[in-house]
């Protein structure tokens, strides 16, 4: 049973962390309708712009730069390529973003090498008891934080009046041109939100347990992906569903490998699409996204 406990607290935490990534996803599909896939390249340039900036600036300092470059960066993404191709089929768009991504990608790799890069986070690698169930302090603060900014999102989301234009925007984007809504203003800070909740999840992703910054830091924006899809792309409730039902189920499929040998080895870094594919079978707009219904 504490076996079992402290697998889910552990799952919670990482969750929280998924959850801040898919919230990301879910708010440029609803203000620009575009699946982007720049979140994993931007997940790893906020890691390594706090990792290299941590020695001259300090840690603190250096944290709010990296969260700031991560957000610049989403907004120059946003500016020079999303907003020029307006318009632009779907698909489209996110073949673009792809493109993006693995232009930075590859850059970032190169940059970063075969090395880890430490990132000293003052609470270190301290491990806190709740009864007997044991969790790391980077983890648990990451909960924390997770959730303050959640829940400031989503009061900002319904009571701020770029909320309010946001909504309409994905409601009836052409209905909200009319009605005087800025849609590339919309579009722009909600990519800017994006990267700074990317920035933030990049923050305790490489912290204990993880042993810093690698390549390897961007797959986790690719297992927050199934997150944002099983919740419903266009839910901001369904991403934080989709990101704790996402890090309970990988962190309990990891804790209880030696039972699952039977499915393979590395069976937990596949279950987050498995789950995802589960829930689309049967529901395929998500647990919590709309309905489109046709008449024919």
């Amino acid at each position: 049973m504490t076996q079992f406990l402290s697998l889910l607290l552990n799952g919670i935490s990482l969750g929280a962390i998924y959850a801040l990534i898919a919230l990301g996803f879910v708010v440029i599909f609803k203000a620009s309708e575009v699946v982007s896939f720049t979140q994993g390249s931007l997940l790893l340039l906020g890691a390594y712009a706090i990792a290299r900036l941590s020695d001259p600036l300090g840690f603190y300092l250096a944290a709010l730069v990296g969260i700031a470059i991560t957000a610049l960066a989403a907004f120059v993404i946003e500016r020079l390529i999303i907003n020029r191709l307006r318009g632009a089929p779907v698909i489209s768009l996110a073949i673009v973003t792809i493109g993006v991504d693995i232009i930075l990608l590859t850059e970032l790799i190169r940059r970063i090498g075969s090395d880890i890069l430490n990132v000293p986070h003052p609470w270190g690698g301290d491990s806190v008891q709740i009864g007997d169930v044991g969790i790391s302090e980077n983890r648990l603060i990451a909960i924390i934080v997770a959730g303050l900014l959640i829940a400031l999102f989503f009061l900002a989301f319904k009571f701020s009046s770029w909320g309010v234009a946001m909504r309409a925007s994905a409601e009836d984007g052409e209905t909200a041109a009319l009605m005087g809504i800025r849609l590339g203003r919309v579009s722009a800070l909600a990519w800017v939100v994006a990267g700074i909740l990317t920035g933030v999840a990049a923050l305790f992703l490489v912290g204990s347990p993880t042993p810093g910054v690698s390549p390897s830091a961007y797959t986790v924006a690719l297992r927050a992906f199934p997150a944002a899809i099983l919740g419903g792309l266009d839910s901001t409730g369904g991403a934080l569903v989709g990101g704790l039902l996402i890090g309970v189920a990988e962190s309990l499929a990891a804790g209880y490998q030696d039972d699952l040998l039977f499915l393979g080895r590395g069976f937990g870094d596949v279950v987050p699409y498995i789950v995802m594919i589960a829930v689309l079978l049967v529901r395929p707009s998500g647990l919590f996204g709309t309905r489109e219904l046709t008449r024919v």
